[in-house]
Parts: structure tokens; sequence; C-alpha cells
């Protein structure tokens, strides 16, 4: 088989970055998914969208900002003209630059990198670094990429979707679609131990909205300030998966062993969420809580110290059936008969107002965010934001991602300290503003570690980094602001807490940052000309 060279990629993507059409990126996509082998169709799709493997998979590259660098100049020292590269060249030696462990495992991730630069163009290079980093900048997001692929397949998208629902595997969704159509579309199936993306929510500014847009009767559970887990069962077998579906079962064996001892089937996929409890038994912050998530080493101490509640509130797949087409109502009856009582989210069924800001108020008094309102007839769409489940939180927040920090001055001496905060935006991020308030010392350690990881360019003052860690802010203000290309800015803006249960996939959008910026007018006048 002659393989595609990685030059048309880089064909592909220049011309991507030259239109701002959202058509036209999908045509372009959909020719090129056309020119490829079988074999190449999943490793192009992932590389377009800065992504090496599915989201599931754990495997990362783990290289720095100082390691390419390296490799660089040491890629230009070779002098030997080897063959070009290929798609599936470059995805083999990606693969193996993230699979090198142990000692050692440093300077051959090293070597590997040099390989690759020395036998690429320049411009082949800026491509590298790009799809390394994960910042194509090329405005191709998961939802432009589905559309090339029915394009191209003539599969219908709304089928693409709901099998990349099931699968979480963008490539192996354009494989599938390419060799097999419709037929091998529809017959994709959820796989025990592989997560599907948890189904997302949007906000409601209160309980009358959320009946409102439910049309009356609405169940409301609490929305807990805890970490969302789903829960896979197959006869011995118990895996916990994060929010981002990171294998997180070995840091959470309390809640393995309550699983085990608690409910009734052995084929099961639950979801729900782990609270902290502290000796009084309210809830602890949230940042206690990801101190469990974060721990591989001395697990049984910090069990422990910090013990955890589990509140259930959905069941997937129960004994070989999958429910996430069954409404809500069901999938909660299906849950209650495996499940004991005290385990289930605590909620209610009510059409009326009042019974449901008592509930509310109930929430919050027992240390809680506020509210889930879920539509009873709802089906589960994973990885889907919609208003069949409604957030409600008194106090408003965004989640955003850190795309730069500066280094900070006085006390903060020594720290990456000063944040920049951006939205997500077609397919990238814009800035809407900075912060230095809201973390603790031990945080702004944390936080500038870890973004110096993540680094893909410095100045004397600031530090670029992947767009890989979102925070949720809260603020006074959203202002009007030529200084940033949102054409937005929070004012006082001030972080509550770092979001690790969550990716910069999930960050706000610069729309809902339109929608709350809109909102503040209900109460307040408009200066017009």
């Amino acid at each position: 088989m002659n393989e595609t060279p990685f030059n048309r990629l880089l064909e592909l993507c220049t011309a991507l970055r030259g239109t701002t059409r959202r058509k036209e990126k999908t045509r372009l996509i959909a020719e090129f998914l056309r020119e490829l082998s079988p074999e190449e169709i999943a490793p192009a799709v992932l590389l377009i969208v800065g992504s090496i493997f599915p989201e599931y998979d754990e495997r990362t590259l783990d290289v720095g900002f100082e390691t390419v660098k390296r490799a660089l100049r040491g890629g230009r020292l070779r002098t030997l003209i080897e063959e070009p590269l290929t798609i599936l060249g470059v995805h083999r030696l990606l693969t193996e630059i993230a699979e090198a462990k142990g000692a050692g495992s440093r300077r051959r991730k090293e070597r590997l990198l040099e390989a690759l630069f020395s036998r690429a163009s320049r411009g082949e290079v800026e491509l590298l670094i790009h799809i390394i980093f994960g910042e194509m900048r090329i405005g191709v997001n998961e939802g432009v990429m589905l559309e090339a692929i029915s394009e191209a397949s003539g599969v219908d998208l709304e089928l693409l979707r709901r099998a990349l629902m099931l699968t979480g595997d963008l490539g192996e969704v354009a494989r599938i679609a390419n060799l097999e159509g419709e037929k091998g579309i529809r017959a994709v199936k959820p796989r025990m131990f592989h997560p599907l993306k948890p189904m997302l929510a949007s906000m409601a500014e209160d309980v009358k909205e959320a009946l409102e847009e439910h049309g009356g009767l609405t169940a409301f559970e609490y929305k807990f300030d805890g970490a969302r887990i789903q829960i896979h069962r197959h006869g011995d077998d118990i895996r916990i998966f994060s929010r981002r579906l990171s294998d997180v079962t070995e840091s959470l064996p309390d809640i393995v062993e309550l699983i085990e001892a608690v409910i009734k089937s052995r084929d099961v996929i639950l979801e729900g969420e782990v609270v902290a409890i502290g000796r009084n038994g309210r809830p602890l912050p949230f940042q206690d809580l990801m101190r469990r998530f974060r721990r591989v080493h001395d697990v049984e101490t910090m069990v422990r110290r910090i013990p955890l509640r589990l509140h259930l509130f959905d069941i997937l797949y129960l004994d070989g059936r999958l429910l996430i087409d069954e409404p809500y109502r069901e999938r909660w009856r299906l849950l209650e008969s495996i499940c004991p009582g005290e385990l289930l989210a605590k909620r209610i069924i009510t059409d009326d107002a009042e019974e449901a800001e008592a509930f509310l108020r109930e929430a919050m008094e027992e240390g809680h965010e506020g509210l889930m309102a879920k539509r009873l007839d709802g089906p589960y769409t994973p990885g889907r934001r919609g208003k069949l489940w409604l957030k409600i939180k008194p106090a408003e927040t965004l989640d955003v991602v850190i795309i730069a920090a500066e280094w900070g001055h006085g006390r903060r001496r020594g720290w990456l300290s000063n944040y920049h905060l951006a939205v997500r935006d077609d397919g990238g991020f814009s800035m809407v503003g900075k912060t230095f308030k809201g973390l603790t010392d031990e945080e702004f350690e944390w936080m500038t570690r870890r973004l110096l990881e993540l680094k893909i360019g410095e100045t004397p003052t600031t530090v670029y980094v992947k767009p890989e860690i979102v925070v949720e802010v809260a603020f006074n203000e959203i202002q009007r602001s030529p200084h940033y290309r949102s054409g937005f800015a929070l004012r006082f803006a001030r972080i509550k807490r770092i979001r690790l249960d969550k990716g910069p996939e999930e960050a706000d959008t610069l729309e809902r940052l339109r929608e709350l910026y809109e909102r503040q007018f209900r109460y307040k006048a408009r200066l017009t000309n």
C-alpha cells in the first residue's frame, strides 16, 4: 500500500486555516477523507482535530516545550535525507513516543521526536508542533468533523453523532462509516469499560424557567458540589471513570466496595456523583475532593482522611439492555429497583414553583450547589448539551480555560499567578479577562508546576500554555471590551475552583457569554446613543 504523504495533511490544514466558512471546511475535509485508505482514516481524523488517541484512551505524549526545543535542535543537525513522512508513519511515531515509559524514557522520547523532525519540511514541523500541543488553530472541532464524515460517507449526521456518543472515538466512527456505511454505524454498540460521554446540562435562571421549559411537572435533584463518575460493573469486575473518561478506580476503593456490597445487578452502567464529607457530615470543598482523584499512592490513608459519599442519579445500561433512549422516569424506576434508597440523589417531582424554591433552599442549606431540573420524558444524550437537563445555581459562574499566565510580583513572586482566561469560540479560544484572585498558596504552587508542563511558548513575563486547565470563575459583571477578540471582559473575575474533572471541550462558549451579557439588561438600563 502506498501511504499518503504527511504533506497532504499539511496542505489540507493550510487550506482549512485559510477559510472561515464552515461549509467550505466540511467540503475540504470530506474530499481529503475520500482519498485515504481505510487504515489511514482514523489516524488522519484524530490528527486533524489535534488528537492522537480517542478521548477515552489515557495515553499522552507527555513531552514539554523544552523537550520539543531540544529535539528541534537535534533534528536540524542531521544531514541524511530520509524518506518523506506519511500520515500513518507520523501516527506510529507519536504512538511510540506516548508509550515510552520507565528509565530512560525521557531521552527516548526526545530521540523519537528528533527522528520525526529530521524527516519533516519546515511546514510539516510547524504542523507537528501544533499536533503535539493539541493546538491546531484551523477551526475544526468535533461537529465540523462529523459533518465532513457524513459528506464523505453518505451516512446521516444524526446516526454518526449517536455512534460517537456510544464509542467516544471519532476516528473509529469515521472508519466504520467509510467501510461499512449506514449499516455499520447503526450496528455500533457501547462496550463495557469504554465510558460513554456524560450528558450535559444548560443553565436556567431559576426554578420558574425550568418549569416553563419542561412544560410543568419536572424532577428536581440536588446539584452536588462533587465529582461526576460513571460506574461499570460486569460480573466481579468494577471500574470507575471520571467525567473526563479517565479510569479512577484505584483512587476510589471505598466506592468499589460499596458497589460490590449493595448494587443488585452484576451487569450495569451507573452514573452518579461523589462528594467529600467532613466530620460534621457536611460537604468538604471541591479541592479536597480532587485530592482523592489525584492520589495513586497511599490511597488507604486518603480514604480515611477524606471519606466520600456516593449519590447515584442515572442508569445507562442494565443486564444487556442499553437504556439511553428510555425516558428519565423509566431509567429512575430501574435505578430504584437495583439500588438502596440512601444512595439515590435526593429529589422531588413537582410543577409547583414554591415547592421547588423550598427544595432549592434546602439544598443550599445542606452545603450543595443548587438543583438539577430533569425532564421526565427525556432520553439520555451522551456528550450533548441541551435543555432536557437544566442547572439552577444561585451564584452565576463560568467555566473558562487558562491559555497563558504571568509571573507574579511581591508575595506571589516565583509563581505563575495572573491567569489569562478564555471561552470556547468556533474551534478555538477567545480571551475574556485575567485574574490572580481565588487560589491558595498551595494551589498557586500546583498551578505553576502544571502550567510549565503545558508550556508552548513564553516571553520574559508570560508563559503561553496548551489550553487544558479549566477553572470555574465568579465575576461581578460582563462588560463590552475592545481589548479582547471576544469583545467581552469579566469584571472582578475570581477563581472559585480548579475543575480537574472537566476538559477544555466542556468550557463555556462565547455564545453563552453573550447570553449572560444580554441577561444583565433585564435588571439594568442600557445606555443608548
